[in-house]
This record gives C-alpha cells, sequence and structure tokens, in this order.
C-alpha cells in the first residue's frame, strides 16, 4: 500500500538527518565489541535524554542496553537500534586498500554504527509525527549490544522486554536494497571445557592425560560429523585455551569454543546434543573430564508477510537510494579490490541477475526473488517470535563487499553510507506510520504473527539459568 503520509514523515527525517549521521560517524569512531559498547551506549542515551524520550538504563540487567520511550496509548511501535563492533576489522575510512588504525583492533565491519544511528532517527521522527498530528501511539527504541554473538535481544525478550510492543521494525546495511527475506539459522555458542593431568611430556607422557588432545579429538568428530547433518546447518570453532605453551608439558587445560546453527530451533537443540556428544566422546577417549556451558544462543527469524509487503510498498515509493557519481568512484575503487565471486554471491544470495559496471546498488530488489541460500544468524530472531517483526536490507556500500571486513569498515564514515542511513530511517519510519493509520493493516500482521506461532510457539533457546556474560565497564571511562 501507499504511505499517503510518506512526504511528511520523511521530511521529519531530513529534519534531523545531520545529527544523526554524525552520531553514526562517533560510534564509528569508538568500536566497541558484544557488552562492553559502554561510549556507544552513553552516546545512544544522550540522545534519547535530548530527544525527551523517558529512558531506562540497563534493562534485562544489561548495562551496555538502553530503551527510549515516548508518546502514550496504542500502538506500541519498537525500533531496533545496535551499535556493537568487531574484533579485529581496524581501519582507515575512505581508502580502498586495508589499512588498520592505532587503538583497540576493533571496527565497524558490519555497519552497526549506522544501524543504530538510522533507527534511532526513524524512532524520533515518527515520535515527532506523533507529537505534531496529536495522536495516540507509543514509540520505544531499543538499544541493542552485543549482536555479534552476544544475543542481547534474547536476553531481553526472555525477561519480557517486548511483550507490550505490537510491531518491530529494524533494518541492516547491505549492498542491495530489498525486504529481508526473513531467512535466518538458529544459533547456540557453547564452551566446551576439558580437564586432564600435567606431567612430563618425555619422561611421563603415561601419567599425563592431555586436555588439548581431547579438543582436538573432539574437533575431528566434529568434522565426521559435519556429513550427517542437514545441508543448511553451520558448526564451527575457535580455540579458546590451548593448554599454554610449553610442548613438553601435557595440557592440563583447553577449552573450545564452538557455534552450532540450525535452520530452526527444533533442529539446532538436536545438533547441540549431537555435538555435546561428540565433546563426551573426546574425553572417554583420552581420560579426561569434560564441562560445557552455553553462552547464548538466538532463534531464526519468523517472517510477517503484511508488514514485508508494507515496507515493500515503503522502498518501492522511495525509489533506489540516491547515490551520486562520487559515490559510484569510490564503490568503484572498493569493487577492485573484491573477486568476482565476491560481486557474483550478493546477486546470487537476492536472486536477481547481475548487473555490470554497477558498483553501487541502483534498484529494488523484487519480493518475489528467490536466491541461494547463504544464511547467517541475527537476535533479531527472538524479537520476531515474540512480536510482528520487520526488517530491511539498505545499500550502504559496493556490491560485492565481504560482511565483516575492512572493506565494509572503511566504507562506513562515507557520504553513500550515509544516504543508505537517511533512506533505511525513511523506509522504517514509513512503515510505522502505515501500521499506526491502518489498524486493520496491524490486525493482519497480528494473525499472521498468531497463525505461524500456532504451528510452532516459541521457547526462549537460553536456559533459564544462562545469564547474559556481562562485560566489566574499562576504567578509561
Amino acid at each position: 500500500m501507499a504511505n499517503s503520509n510518506a512526504e511528511s514523515i520523511w521530511n521529519l527525517v531530513d529534519a534531523r538527518r545531520a545529527d544523526y549521521e554524525a552520531l553514526s560517524d562517533r560510534i564509528w569512531g569508538m568500536p566497541e565489541i558484544a557488552y562492553t559498547e559502554y561510549r556507544s551506549s552513553a552516546e545512544h542515551t544522550k540522545m534519547l535524554r535530548d530527544e525527551g524520550y523517558r529512558v531506562t538504563e540497563g534493562p534485562a540487567g544489561i548495562p551496555t542496553a538502553v530503551i527510549g520511550e515516548a508518546g502514550s496509548g496504542g500502538p506500541v511501535i519498537a525500533f531496533l537500534g545496535e551499535y556493537d563492533a568487531l574484533p579485529g576489522l581496524s581501519q582507515e575510512a575512505g581508502i580502498a586498500e586495508p589499512k588498520p588504525l592505532d587503538g583497540n583492533g576493533h571496527g565497524h565491519g558490519c555497519g552497526h554504527n549506522m544501524l543504530g544511528s538510522a533507527a534511532l532517527l526513524a524512532a524520533t521522527a515518527f515520535k515527532n509525527y506523533l507529537a505534531e498530528n496529536n495522536l495516540p501511539g507509543t514509540v520505544r527504541y531499543y538499544g541493542c549490544p552485543a549482536e555479534e554473538g552476544g544475543a542481547a535481544k534474547a536476553f531481553m525478550v526472555r525477561d519480557g522486554l517486548f511483550d507490550d510492543v505490537d510491531a518491530a521494525i529494524t533494518w541492516h546495511p547491505a549492498s542491495l536494497t530489498r525486504v529481508d527475506d526473513a531467512l535466518s539459522l538458529a544459533n547456540t555458542r557453547i564452551d566446551f571445557t576439558f580437564k586432564g593431568r600435567a606431567s612430563h611430556a618425555a619422561a611421563a607422557p603415561h601419567l599425563g592425560r592431555s586436555a588439548l588432545d581431547a579438543v582436538e579429538l573432539m574437533n575431528v568428530g566434529v568434522n565426521y560429523l559435519r556429513e550427517h547433518v542437514p545441508a543448511d546447518s553451520r558448526i564451527h570453532y575457535a580455540m579458546i585455551d590451548g593448554g599454554g605453551i610449553a610442548p613438553n608439558v601435557v595440557q592440563a587445560h583447553a577449552k573450545v569454543r564452538y557455534a552450532v546453527r540450525s535452520r530452526d530451533l527444533h533442529g539446532m537443540k538436536q545438533l547441540n546434543e549431537r555435538v555435546i556428544d561428540v565433546a563426551r566422546g573426546a574425553a572417554l577417549m583420552t581420560g579426561t573430564e569434560m564441562e560445557f556451558k552455553i553462552l547464548s544462543a538466538v532463534s531464526n527469524l519468523l517472517a510477517n508477510t503484511p508488514m514485508e509487503e508494507t515496507m515493500h510498498a515503503n522502498l518501492e515509493r522511495l525509489g533506489p537510494v540516491p547515490f551520486d557519481a562520487e559515490d559510484r568512484a569510490y564503490a568503484a575503487k572498493i569493487q577492485a579490490t573484491l573477486s568476482e565471486e565476491d560481486i557474483a554471491s550478493d546477486y546470487l544470495r537476492c536472486g536477481v541477475d547481475e548487473r555490470p559496471d554497477t558498483p553501487l546498488c541502483d534498484f529494488i530488489v523484487p519480493m518475489d526473488s528467490v536466491g541461494e541460500a547463504m544464511i547467517g544468524s541475527t537476535d533479531v530472531g527472538d524479537v520476531s517470535w515474540a512480536v510482528p517483526t520487520v526488517q530491511a536490507r539498505v545499500a550502504t556500500h559496493a556490491i560485492g563487499s565481504p560482511g565483516h571486513s575492512w572493506q565494509i569498515t572503511a566504507q562506513g564514515k562515507a557520504p553513500a553510507a550515509k544516504k543508505g542511513l537517511v533512506y533505511a530511517a525513511k523506509a522504517m519510519a514509513g512503515t510505522a506510520v502505515d501500521l499506526l493509520n491502518d489498524p486493520a493493516l496491524l490486525a493482519r500482521a497480528k494473525a499472521d504473527h498468531q497463525a505461524r506461532l500456532a504451528k510452532k510457539p516459541y521457547a526462549s533457546p537460553i536456559p533459564a539459568d544462562v545469564k547474559a556474560p556481562i562485560q566489566p565497564r574499562p576504567q578509561t571511562l
């Protein structure tokens, strides 16, 4: 449906764009990884207070989360923002070659500096729309940390922070502009700790029980397991503790972290048990003890057809992101650092034909496009099970730029990124206005959501005794 109030809400976005572009740049310049986003959260909290929101700090016991609320009455429309960075992706902005900056080594290689800023810009425009038109309705901004593996939204959902929300809206920086296809993998992060017995590796190896051997055998076992899982499942690992640097000492301790992903919650829980069984077998083979601890978990995304159609209508009404010749010139330099496979992969993912000599997306991906399954995970999934949820993907960087790469970090402050940020805010705010002004649309969205839940009821994938892995506030703050 066309949004009859599109121009007025988009004007409200444009009226505040400079402040939120600046917020995005500030967040880019203070990259903080999961649950350490104290400065980034403070920046969003200050903006919320300056805008006149009612602010709740540290919801769900997470000190780097924040919620801002404005207006009164229903419906309650939520905007989801993020601002966490990634380790190892520090990069100078505005260039087309890898060049890390001095500092902590982190970088916004997934564009969350833009994500949170645009979501808050959309919320503020919607807040001002309600006030200017004296309309009932509540806008709520959720500042969500630790999307990258920390599952903060899943903890917030588990703690009931979305129980009174009618609909949730968000977006993500991307290379192609489209409504998200609501495909993601449920994901659990599990630490496996093995405890053995130290001994002299040459003089008394028979007295040792190697925890490192146990980790290596577990990894081998999981490699064999991969042949016998559904094709869209994913299992990855990272060594957390190899047991020390002395090869002449049998390692008495070792720890490995696994990410276990599956198309849905039921499949993930089954796959978790199979991976845990492999770890038990590795412990038996090495005479060690094994403990496992679930750190976090997220659900797969749940679609909502009425809200997706509404957001797509807003994208069509907006047209493509208004990139200019200078934007395309810089994007072409970035593309020169990529492979043909990188570029083709973006088109394949969305099911559209490749367009030569197109460094930046100049079209809207049709809703009926079906691409190849190249699926990650997100804690937006848990919100989508709690309330009707929709997400846009908006072009902010060169087509082919790999996610979680120095190329994304380098483009994070470019004029093209800012154009995409503002565009995303307009798409989200326009969708909110449609939901507000058309009660029948919101009713259809809720009915769609309930119908999906009736088939597969939601249960939090995070065990009740697991708490968010909060990190201490740095002493330098």
